[in-house]
């Protein structure tokens, strides 16, 4: 099967480029399931059921989220009510929504787990721990898939080799920025440290520039904006997985502009 895995999509330009491009490119590779981190993709941050719904309009079939996942009260609903879009699984109990689902493919069933790193992020459960318990929630699947939300690239890198030949894919999010280091690791788990970020190009990580240099440069209280515009990049990764094994055989970085 093959498994697309998109990263975090910012702001309605996102969103809006999605549904241009998703559809045919899901066509022209023969993509069976898509994922995609939506937790910027509101307009200002976080998700809104308006934006969670452009986005399976674009043809997501299921959506992941991260630190931004409750920055939106209108959500807290949707997420306890829609069991296709995520929060991190580490997350206490009692927030809203889940953390684990299942993809039901017809001839495969896909598990999704979504887990968040706590270097330098919220000090939530140790996702280590989190990830062997969330396993026993997969339902049986051969086919489980992971997106680890998370700042550090060792603690990436950490819990794909900890994860490997458990799980299918590890692909991780958050940093907005598509990293060269896709591949199979030795127990047949696909692997990459960072998706990258579906939105506008022209931009610091999908947020309007001069901004963010003033707070750099002065160290002072600065307003950040996303950006609209239409210079936008679809980043990715095509996972080619082996159904009755669970086992991934190809990593291809996407990107589309």
């Amino acid at each position: 099967m093959q498994l697309l895995m998109l990263g975090d999509v910012v702001s309605q330009s996102g969103c809006d480029f999605l549904q241009k491009k998703l559809p045919a490119f899901k066509k022209f590779q023969g993509v069976d399931v898509c994922i995609a981190n939506g937790e910027n993709a509101a307009k200002g941050n976080g998700l809104t059921p308006a934006a969670a719904q452009q986005l399976f309009c674009a043809g997501v079939d299921l959506i992941t989220t991260g630190n931004h996942a409750f920055r939106r009260k209108e959500c807290y609903d949707f997420l306890d009510e829609n069991e296709f879009v995520l929060r991190p699984y580490n997350f206490p109990a009692g927030a809203p929504g889940r953390g684990v689902a299942v993809l039901d493919c017809g001839r495969v069933r896909v598990a999704v787990i979504n887990l968040m790193g706590t270097m330098f992020l919220d000090a939530l459960d140790n996702p280590f721990t989190a990830a062997e318990t969330a396993l026993t929630a997969s339902d049986g699947c051969r086919v489980i898939v992971v997106d680890f939300h998370a700042e550090a690239t060792s603690e990436k890198l950490a819990l794909g080799y900890f994860l490997d030949g458990k799980i299918s894919v590890l692909a991780g999010t958050h940093t907005h920025v598509q990293t060269a280091d896709e591949r199979v690791l030795p127990g047949g788990t696909g692997y990459i440290t960072d998706l990258g970020m579906c939105g506008v190009q022209n931009t610091v990580l999908g947020v309007k520039k001069e901004p963010v240099i003033e707070k750099f440069r002065t160290r002072m209280p600065v307003r950040f904006e996303t950006e609209e515009g239409t210079d936008c990049a679809m980043e990715g990764c095509l996972f080619d997985i082996d159904e009755t094994t669970g086992r991934c055989r190809d990593a291809q970085r996407v990107r589309v502009t």
